[in-house]
């Protein structure tokens, strides 16, 4: 199973789609490693460098729709290359957040009052938040202050992530 922890990166704006998270152009490369360098180069955000708002982030916490677009892998495989392995949104494009789960990565769906509530709270401060697959809890901290936040996965989704993804599932199963 993959680290599910770490600095958060907050992402404030819905509709984040697969060509923002990692650009068609980089489509042609063979290997994951290729892609690092280039994960949300197009993202235009207000006040958003991914140069230095990366550094050390290995959570994501957006709005809704996240990871609308094409259907390919790269866009989780961008994150997963850059030690990424959480998203936490209201809302996902339906063959993003299957592809996180086949890669052993968590796509988290929140309701938007959750959502906004740790906007409020912990954006724009040096925030740290844990997931515990088992317990389908989420604990987040920053400048003193922290809570447990409750999800819940599916089965066979919860089963793809112990698992390490779709490859160590069909392993452990075939």
């Amino acid at each position: 199973m993959k680290r599910f922890e770490g600095k958060v990166l907050f992402l404030d704006r819905s509709d984040i789609n697969t060509d923002e998270v990692i650009p068609a152009k980089y489509l042609t490369e063979v290997s994951k490693e290729a892609l690092k360098p280039h994960l949300f180069e197009d993202l235009k955000l207000k006040g958003f460098d991914p140069r230095e708002d990366l550094m050390d982030k290995e959570i994501v916490i957006s709005r809704k729709n996240f990871g609308c677009g094409s259907s390919r892998e790269h866009a989780p495989w961008a994150l997963e290359v850059n030690n990424i392995n959480v998203v936490i949104a209201e809302s996902f494009a339906r063959i993003f957040r299957q592809n996180n789960f086949n890669c052993g990565m968590l796509a988290i769906e929140l309701p938007t009052e959750t959502i906004e509530s740790l906007f409020k709270k912990y954006s724009g401060m040096d925030t740290y938040a844990k997931v515990d697959v088992k317990k389908g809890e989420i604990s987040i901290s920053s400048g003193g202050i922290s809570e447990v936040i409750q999800f819940r996965l599916g089965g066979f989704d919860k089963a793809l992530v112990e698992a390490g993804g779709w490859v160590g599932f069909a392993n452990s199963k075939y």
